[in-house]
């Protein structure tokens, strides 16, 4: 029997635990390179480190707990010996005595106890034997190939490390990198003070941390990625100052220079909680047609076509100038490490001009597009298309303008008593659009009104989907409704995503459903 060489454990990587002789290793080659690195980047280091402790470690074993016994060699009563082709067991040689064989030249017998007491007798003093070759660390070993730990266990092992990293006090973090908080540059108030002008000049930013340095009288004999570290690092604490560059670059914009609607959500995108069942309504949701998007159903999102992607607008994100971020748009957009906001490049795709847009992570929209809407001659219900972009930063979106047709569309306008009326009217429209989510609003300030008076008089969302169920009917000789324009319809007057309009249908007793997605106002109901 052959002795296998020395390997480690085949789950060593898969019960990988981040030891404090790590995060000390980390720390001191922090300090070493004085450069800030990624999770990723640290866990490229650590995992050489680790390969290499391990190889030393399975070398010293050879000797660590006595001689390794080889048949060519002689040994002496009282000797402690180890054998690999016994998994390392360990044993005292009691006796030796010659051997006997005729085939083979002399050569001599020790008879051993092992640890768990059996006795054993092996060869010594045996010049040709296959054990003699003396037991060697497994270079082939796929576990002590960095290259390959990285590439199986990579992700894994960065999501290890950086829950230890959050959780050490003397390590600091910014967009995504780590250093010791102890080797920071000093930044004091009168920097941050002039950091604020220089944004402020700039019209708020956003500014690489690099157009800040250059005009702060920051150490020359200091590593400069260091001073930069430092710099953002005191930014990011300092509260005037908003982070908003995408993953890998830092942008530097003032908070109180930002679009108000970046900062907190616009009143047509709140939505007061509902409770509802949405397992029961998803059969009703994946009937939905079109390109439907809503950054506030999770199950609901648009198809994307290669590099494409288009979704009909719902009067909010028209009236707000945003765009849902649901989940097959996120990929459209940049994204960030930290940052709650992140400013990018919105390029129209028919006439390549470029505006500004923000996108505001933490309640899942994009905004920006006010002006371009009303410039395209959008609608509630028009379509529009999201485009990948090949430079960074930047994103591409087309309206869909066309010649301009009459068109027989649903009509919202506010009566005498505040009331929403829908009436189908001829309009000139210039722009694609979804025929059952299409609704032209032409007095948009009177709408305004009846939102600010919606929220005063709290009509609930029960209230709300029973109306305009019974408006939309008058519009159809039947007094059928579709629900996808019944959803359209009540987020002319109030927030919601079609789950909750969906939910209340099915479970009251004044809405039908007639099959698919149509139902009917059930008006014997009334009392």
């Amino acid at each position: 029997m052959g002795i296998a060489p020395l390997s480690l454990k085949p789950d060593y990587w898969d019960e990988f635990q981040v030891e404090e002789s790590d995060l000390e290793f980390l720390y001191n080659y922090l300090l070493e390179i004085e450069t800030p690195l990624t999770p990723d980047e640290l866990v490229q280091v650590l995992v050489k480190e680790r390969v290499e402790r391990e190889r030393k470690a399975l070398e010293s074993q050879k000797t660590a707990a006595g001689a390794v016994y080889l048949p060519k060699e002689d040994y002496q009563v009282g000797q402690t010996l180890q054998f690999p082709q016994l998994d390392w067991q360990r044993g005292k040689v009691t006796a030796t005595r010659p051997g006997v064989n005729p085939e083979v030249e002399s050569f001599g017998v020790i008879e051993v106890q092992m640890e768990s007491g059996e006795i054993h007798n092996f060869a010594s003093g045996l010049a040709q034997h296959k054990l003699n070759t003396p037991v060697s660390v497994n270079l082939d070993d796929p576990n002590l190939n960095p290259e390959h730990i990285l590439r199986v266990y990579g992700p894994q092992l960065v999501r290890t490390l950086r829950e230890h990293l959050e959780a050490d006090s003397d390590l600091v973090r910014i967009a995504g990198r780590w250093f010791p908080r102890a080797l920071l540059v000093d930044i004091n108030l009168g920097h941050l003070n002039l950091a604020e002008a220089i944004l402020e000049m700039a019209d708020g930013g956003p500014l690489p941390t690099r157009e800040l340095m250059e005009q702060l009288d920051l150490p020359k004999d200091v590593n400069t990625k260091l001073n930069e570290f430092s710099l953002n690092l005191a930014l990011q604490e300092d509260e005037r100052f908003d982070e908003v560059g995408p993953a890998g670059k830092i942008l530097w914009y003032l908070k109180r220079l930002e679009p108000e609607p970046v900062l907190t959500p616009p009143a047509w995108l709140r939505c007061p909680p509902f409770s509802y069942n949405p397992a029961a309504v998803q059969p009703l949701l994946d009937q939905f047609e079109g390109q439907v998007a809503d950054e506030l159903e999770t199950c609901l999102s648009p198809d994307v076509e290669g590099n494409e992607v288009s979704l009909s607008l719902i009067y909010p994100h028209f009236r707000a100038g945003t765009l849902p971020v649901c989940e097959q748009l996120i990929q459209f957009f940049p994204t960030a490490y930290e940052s709650p906001r992140v400013q990018f490049t919105f390029v129209d795709g028919d006439t390549g001009e470029k505006f500004s847009g923000w996108v505001v992570r933490e309640h899942h929209y994009v905004y920006g597009l006010r002006d371009w809407y009303l410039k395209n001659e959008l609608i509630p219900g028009s379509r529009v298309t999201i485009l990948r972009s090949q430079v960074p930063g930047e994103v591409i979106i087309r309206s869909g303008r066309k010649r301009p047709t009459r068109d027989w569309v649903r009509t919202a306008m506010v009566g005498s008593d505040g009331g929403i009326v829908f009436a189908m009217l001829k309009h000139s429209l210039s722009t694609t659009y979804d025929e059952r989510m299409a609704i032209v609003i032409p007095d948009l300030e009177s709408l305004d009104r009846v939102w600010e008076q919606s929220a005063k008089q709290r009509t609930t969302l029960p209230q709300t989907v029973k109306m305009m169920l019974y408006e939309l009917a008058k519009l159809s000789p039947q007094g059928h409704v579709h629900a996808q324009e019944l959803y359209a319809a009540v987020n002319v007057i109030r927030r919601s995503p079609p789950g909750p309009i969906l939910s209340i249908l099915m479970e009251n007793d004044w809405a039908l459903h007639l099959g698919d997605l149509y139902f009917r106002l059930d008006e014997s109901t009334e009392t």
